[in-house]
Order: structure tokens, then C-alpha cells, then sequence
């Protein structure tokens, strides 16, 4: 919960509080082919190409009250995208060269100057399993600003903006800011969990943990869907073109692995 303005705190100069987001999400997908994971891969690659990525980092600004500066862009080969977004608080300031009288050498026709360092970046990452059996796609978005912009608006278009089996949600606080006395401040506003900017709607959908260091204003949770479905799971066809027994084995395959990226470790996989 943000501070409200009777008890906002006057500070001495500008805010520098940086508050991290780091949204990760995972899709799980079977191929049982190469040329089904192949297939797989040239599907996410369109539809996670640098230009939506751009979109969907540029709306996350929109969101969180932020101006864009600069924004840098790129599709790899043969799999991948990555985007940075430079951001401001408030809109850059433009200053002539005539007017700008502290500069040691010759300047350009116009200097922008930040008083802030704010960013939001998003890399993916397809990757697949050696046999064949799962390919799964990631995407890390990190959105850090400073001042009183909170990346923590984003988090339900985040959300939503992709599609999702596992969720990795990380935030902190770092640095810290001064009031007009010289007091430090190590945080500016109240939070006990990453769930409090989560809505109902979306958290009934996701197993989550918790695990926060609230002295350290660290925190972090992980989600996995609740609802399991082999259709959604199957790429190019349904689970009505497999016998029973196949079916079976692919449905304890994909949960092994989404079990493993939530709980983050290696399991048994005698199946």
C-alpha cells in the first residue's frame, strides 16, 4: 500500500529508492518430435518476436506512469528476442547549447538530462529437452525504476500478457533515500507479500509460496496453475489421438517438469 499523501515524508532532494521487479514466466510445452519441437520454437518465436515484446514493455511504462526515452531492440537467431526500454519518471528536459554554460568542451544541439536511472528489459529463452519429449519457452522482465514510480502496477498485465504454467516473481527495494532531517529511508511504502498486488482472479488460478526477508525488503513468490489439461499441453493435435497409456505417461512427464522448475530442483523421474 502506498503512502498517502498526509503521510508522505518530505525528502531532501530527489527519491532514490530503486524498486526491482523480476517477472519470470515459463510455458511447458510436449513435443514428441523433432519436427514438432521445431515447430514448437518457430510458433513462440513469432509470437514472442521483438516487436510484441516492444509493445508489451512499452504498455508496462504506460501503466506505471513512466516516459519512454529509448528503446532497443532484437530478434536472434536461430531462437530468441530481447528489448530494453529506457524510462524517466518524469518527462526529459531539453536544454539549448546556449544555455547550457557548464560544459568543459563543445556540446550538440540539444543535451537531455536525466535526473533519474529507470529501465525495463525483457529476454526469452526457448529451450528443450535432449529427447525430444519437452520443449519449454521463458521470458525474464525486469522493470526497475526510481522515485515513486512503482513497477509493481504491471504486475497484473504482466500477467496476463502471456501464456503461462509457471510464474517467478521476484521484488526488492535497494538503496535508500533521505528525508530533510538527513533520516534514511530503506523503503517508502507497506508490503508483506508480492500477493497483495496480485487479484483474486488470477491468484485462484496458481498454487503459490512464499518467500520473503522482510528486513532485507525482499520478496519473492512462485506460482504454478492450479488446473492441468493435456490439450493444452499437446502441440499441432488433442489428447483424443493418443491411446490411454500415452496419455498417462506425457501428463506425468509435464508435471514432473513444471514441478521441478517450481520448486527449483532435480526429482525422480522413474516413470
Amino acid at each position: 500500500m502506498d503512502i498517502t499523501p498526509e503521510q508522505r515524508v518530505t525528502l531532501h532532494g530527489f527519491n532514490n529508492l530503486t524498486k526491482s521487479l523480476s517477472f519470470n514466466m515459463y510455458d511447458v510445452c510436449y513435443t514428441k518430435t523433432r519436427e514438432e519441437r521445431e515447430a514448437y520454437l518457430e510458433y513462440i518465436d513469432e509470437q514472442y518476436n521483438a516487436d510484441r515484446l516492444t509493445n508489451i514493455l512499452s504498455h508496462v511504462a504506460e501503466i506505471i506512469g513512466a516516459h519512454v526515452l529509448n528503446i532497443a531492440k532484437q530478434d536472434y537467431i536461430p531462437q530468441g528476442a530481447s528489448v530494453t526500454v529506457l524510462v524517466s519518471e518524469g518527462p526529459v528536459v531539453e536544454v539549448s547549447e546556449e544555455s547550457y554554460d557548464e560544459s568543459p568542451g563543445p556540446l550538440p544541439g540539444n543535451v537531455v538530462l536525466q535526473l533519474d536511472k529507470s529501465h525495463i528489459t525483457v529476454h526469452t529463452y526457448p529451450e528443450f529437452h535432449p529427447d525430444e519429449g519437452i520443449s519449454t519457452f521463458r521470458a525474464d522482465i525486469d522493470v526497475s525504476t526510481c522515485g515513486e514510480i512503482s513497477p509493481l502496477k504491471a504486475l497484473n498485465y504482466l500477467i496476463h500478457s502471456f501464456d503461462t504454467d509457471i510464474m517467478t516473481i521476484d521484488y526488492r527495494i535497494r538503496g535508500f533515500t533521505r528525508d530533510i532531517h538527513g533520516h534514511k529511508l530503506f523503503i517508502d511504502h507497506e508490503i508483506s507479500s508480492i500477493q497483495n498486488y496480485i487479484p483474486d482472479e488470477a491468484k485462484d488460478l496458481f498454487d503459490m509460496i512464499d518467500v520473503n526477508v522482510y528486513k532485507e525488503n525482499i520478496f519473492h513468490t512462485k506460482c504454478k496453475l492450479k488446473q492441468f489439461d493435456l490439450d493444452n499441453y499437446l502441440f499441432g493435435y488433442t489428447k483424443d489421438k493418443l491411446a490411454e497409456g500415452e496419455q498417462q505417461e506425457i501428463t506425468e512427464r509435464i508435471k514432473l517438469e513444471m514441478d521441478e522448475i517450481y520448486y527449483g530442483k532435480n526429482m525422480d523421474r522413474s516413470y
